[in-house]
């Protein structure tokens, strides 16, 4: 699926109302925790990672059905870690949005839900990242997720900013596998967006 078609179909998806459906719903469950992300309701951060992911998504799907997964996997990625949901919750909640591929929904958002620990490095252990490179499409979402944690830091003048910038370096090797499926792929666009930040601060 070249990049025209795969706009094709996006465009397909947010003209059926489907995507906002996702959206509003994974906006929820963290609202239904009081869960912020800085002074914002944690469906902005939800947002940007979207964005991130509609606009590079055509780099790593192949598969027209998986596009409503993948978005499925950015809206919810952090349903498990921080709104209290279990992997048998987004899995139903998958199937209730009629996603075509609910199983795979919820294994994306469960490896990207972060290990038991006492800090960062307990957290996103050589273990979490493992975990991630073994989902279709988990290595790509995480680093939207970053990406958009990356750009926020940085018009807030945020002290994330040095911590993700010293970590950038370990965060990809984490994030990147030997498989040659596009599934498992990160956008080079991407991470060299994302280092030019991080280079100029």
């Amino acid at each position: 699926m070249n990049r025209k078609e795969y706009k094709k179909y996006l465009l397909e998806l947010e003209e059926s109302g489907k995507l906002w459906k996702i959206y509003k719903k994974a906006s929820k469950v963290h609202d239904e925790v009081n869960q912020f992300y800085g002074p914002y309701p944690y469906s902005y951060h939800l947002w940007e990672v979207g964005k991130i992911v509609k606009h590079w998504g055509y780099y790593v799907c192949t598969n027209p059905s998986h596009i409503i997964t993948i978005l499925f996997g950015a809206y919810f990625h952090d349903s498990i870690e921080d709104a209290r949901l279990t992997y048998n919750d987004v899995k139903k909640i998958a199937k209730e949005l009629e996603i075509p591929n609910p199983e795979l929904a919820a294994d994306i958002v469960y490896a990207l839900t972060n290990e038991k620990g006492k800090n960062r490095q307990e957290r996103e252990s050589n273990k979490y990242f493992e975990g991630i490179q073994k989902i279709p499409y988990a290595p790509f979402i995480k680093l939207a997720d970053r990406a958009a944690n990356i750009w926020y830091s940085k018009s807030t003048s945020s002290r994330m900013f040095n911590v993700y910038l010293e970590e950038w370096s370990s965060f990809i090797h984490g994030l990147t596998t030997s498989r040659e499926e596009p599934e498992y792929s990160l956008p080079n666009e991407l991470i060299y967006l994302v280092e030019k930040i991080l280079k100029h601060g």
